[in-house]
């Protein structure tokens, strides 16, 4: 997961290169706030950091489809065998590996989940209860979650379980790109002149309406890409970070193949 789909996890850090005026403490934290929703959308929706907690499922080596290719080469062995049983907290499971899978890097299987990357930190990742130590995991790829402590991740979880419950994991991360510095600094721009226009002080911010015609009722609005071209940092911004205008990152689904939940979402 990548940023939140609807806005912002948080405002962005500002860095401000400006003065604001006397007596505004009471509007800067909203005009921040919406400055950072602006250049947030603006920019492709892709900074901000979002901490979010999710419960995810370990990778399968034949990547969730049955139906193709030779499942017996993810089996142990040149040639492979016969899906083996293993016994998992009281149930038997048939598995073409051996708890985790390999790769044309690694010489042995590697035990990995995927998370909704980019992940930028991992905070926490409980595992049945217990909070595993930093060194025992790592993050490639920005999203794979692999473990290195010789241990295998579960092969499934009980899902009705909290969190921290006897059977269940799960991972606490940072996901998406820290605002970069020139960002910070149109961000603080952008606040300020927000807060002037509240204020109802001179800005930079282009007008609503440009033209009208009184007695043909004719109406010109300002292109809402002025912005851009009247603010210094807020048009560095842009023309470094989005120059296209994309409306946001492209992304691929795999609709066959789950990888982790989400849980208690109700409240974003």
């Amino acid at each position: 997961m990548p940023t939140p789909e609807y806005g912002p996890c948080d405002t962005w850090d500002p860095i401000y290169c400006c003065t604001f005026p006397t007596g505004s403490e009471g509007i800067t934290g909203y005009a921040l706030q919406a400055a950072t929703e602006v250049l947030w959308a603006e920019s492709g929706r892709v900074f901000g950091l979002c901490e979010r907690t999710v419960r995810p499922c370990r990778r399968e080596c034949n990547g969730g489809n049955w139906g193709s290719g030779n499942w017996w080469q993810w089996t142990t062995g040149y040639g492979g065998v016969w899906p083996q049983p293993w016994l998992y907290r009281g149930n038997w499971y048939n598995l073409t590996c051996a708890g985790g899978c390999g790769d044309t890097c690694s010489c042995v299987e590697v035990s990995e989940a995927i998370l909704p990357g980019p992940v930028h930190a991992v905070t926490q990742v409980l595992l049945h209860g217990t909070v595993m130590s930093t060194g025992s995991y790592r993050i490639d790829n920005d999203q794979l979650l692999v473990r290195t402590d010789g241990g295998v991740w579960p092969w499934c979880q009980n899902m009705t379980q909290p969190n921290d419950g006897a059977d269940a994991w799960a991972v606490t991360a940072q996901f998406g790109q820290p605002v970069p510095v020139i960002g910070q600094q149109a961000v603080g721009e952008l606040a300020c002149e927000i807060t002037k226009a509240c204020r109802g002080l001179e800005c930079r911010l282009p007008p609503n309406v440009q033209t009208a015609a009184r007695q043909g009722v004719t109406l010109q609005f300002s292109d809402p890409n002025d912005i851009a071209e009247r603010l210094y940092f807020v048009g560095l911004f842009i023309k470094a970070y989005n120059p296209l205008r994309l409306r946001g990152r492209a992304r691929a689904y795999d609709v066959d193949s789950p990888r982790w939940r989400r849980t208690d979402t109700a409240g974003y």
